[in-house]
């Protein structure tokens, strides 16, 4: 077992308590107010300097007693709106607000880790900053972080997330693209409003806009190479006021995921021309609003090999397990615009505690023995990027 492993492990209990204390008191996007007075709370018992960014973020920075490079470990705390069902004792407070995505464990295992390094600053080369980011759910607090200085001066930036594919005590870590770019993409047809018994003097949008839902995916299989994936689902199908008023106005939602540009740009263009298509054939107007979210997730070459032999230094050899690239969004990625960095996977399942949902699910949790993992792997890659070349 590493000496890292074992630091951890002597506040693991803490972790965990740290953790359900932040599982019942769940916060949306953007009004973390507890999770920072939480947060804060812990920084001020250990004598980390911090200051508060944005809405509710915190960035905080431990400073070596010899110079050096900096690295930023970053951890997301924000929950989701969901109903918990999940039946453990700690379970939220808050109705309809959940964490559902275990931004309450990658918080722990962050001030875990700030703890451990704390414990070391005599032996620290250069400066460990902490980001708590607020909104990661909603892709807003990277970029608050990142507008209010926090990445000046860094020189690497890691972080990571529980997955259920794999099982506690596993890792995944591997260079290039690992997780998918969104955009947003708002579709809104407008027609002519009439009684229904009278349709063919109104101009329907109903209609219209289903036949544009099923063309979407045509789009896809027709426009785009297979071997650049391309996700797009619609979220929100919105029209009509009343059951006998022909709808004046249908509104779409779609979620747009890719990796590759180009792929990304040609779907772009395909939208508005069928979309433009659809509505001249009905006769009526179209308008598609694209809005550019977070880019792809990409790690680097280099520190992915570094963090990937820090994982076999906490965990074993062989614990680096292959994962296909997720189609799913982070906004890790703006950090990753401005520095070089990497995104690690963590096993949370455990069947026999009914770990083994994926995040956004009603009943989700983590197994929290993998706390003390990810609270390791946060300190071994800091202090294996502060003392090497890279």
């Amino acid at each position: 077992m590493s000496s890292i492993l074992q630091q951890v492990q002597a506040i693991e209990q803490e972790m965990i308590q740290l953790r359900r204390k932040l599982h019942q008191d769940p916060e949306l996007s953007g009004q973390e107010v507890h999770t920072q007075a939480t947060i804060e709370h812990e920084l001020d018992r250990l004598g980390i300097p911090y200051r508060r960014v944005g809405n509710t973020s915190i960035i905080a920075s431990l400073v070596g007693n010899h110079s050096g490079k900096t690295i930023a470990l970053r951890a997301d705390i924000d929950a989701l709106p969901i109903q918990e069902e999940t039946p453990v004792t700690y379970h939220s407070k808050n109705p309809g607000v959940m964490h559902a995505c275990g931004h309450d464990a990658h918080t722990a295992m962050l001030l875990g880790a700030a703890t451990v390094l704390n414990d070391m600053k005599e032996e620290i080369h250069g400066e460990v900053r902490f980001f708590f980011q607020e909104g990661e759910e909603t892709f807003s607090g990277a970029k608050k972080i990142i507008e209010a200085g926090g990445l000046e001066g860094v020189d690497a930036c890691f972080g990571m997330h529980g997955m259920p594919e794999l099982e506690t005590g596993f890792y995944n870590i591997q260079a290039g693209p690992r997780m998918a770019g969104m955009d947003t993409i708002q579709v809104h047809f407008q027609g002519v409003s009439g009684h229904a018994s009278m349709p063919h003097l109104a101009k329907d949008t109903i209609h219209p806009a289903s036949a544009f839902v099923i063309d979407l995916q045509g789009i896809v299989t027709k426009n785009v190479d297979a071997q650049k994936p391309v996700v797009l689902s619609v979220g929100k199908f919105e029209g009509g006021t009343k059951v006998n008023i022909v709808a004046k106005h249908t509104r779409l939602e779609i979620s747009m995921r890719s990796f590759d540009e180009e792929s990304r740009l040609r779907v772009h263009e395909a939208i508005r021309r069928h979309a433009q298509a659809i509505a001249k054939a009905y006769e009526i107007e179209v308008e598609v609003t694209i809005e550019q979210g977070a880019p792809s997730v990409v790690n680097d070459e280099a520190l992915a090999l570094l963090a990937s032999a820090a994982g076999a230094k906490v965990m074993g050899e062989g614990k680096n397990i292959s994962l296909p690239r997720y189609m799913g969004s982070e906004d890790m990625s703006y950090y990753f615009q401005h520095v070089k960095g990497v995104y690690a996977f963590m096993g949370y399942r455990n069947e026999a505690k009914e770990a083994i949902y994926f995040p956004h699910h009603e009943r989700f949790n983590v197994d929290e023995d993998f706390l003390k993992y990810g609270a390791a792997l946060h300190v071994q890659v800091a202090l294996d990027f502060l003392n090497s070349k890279q």
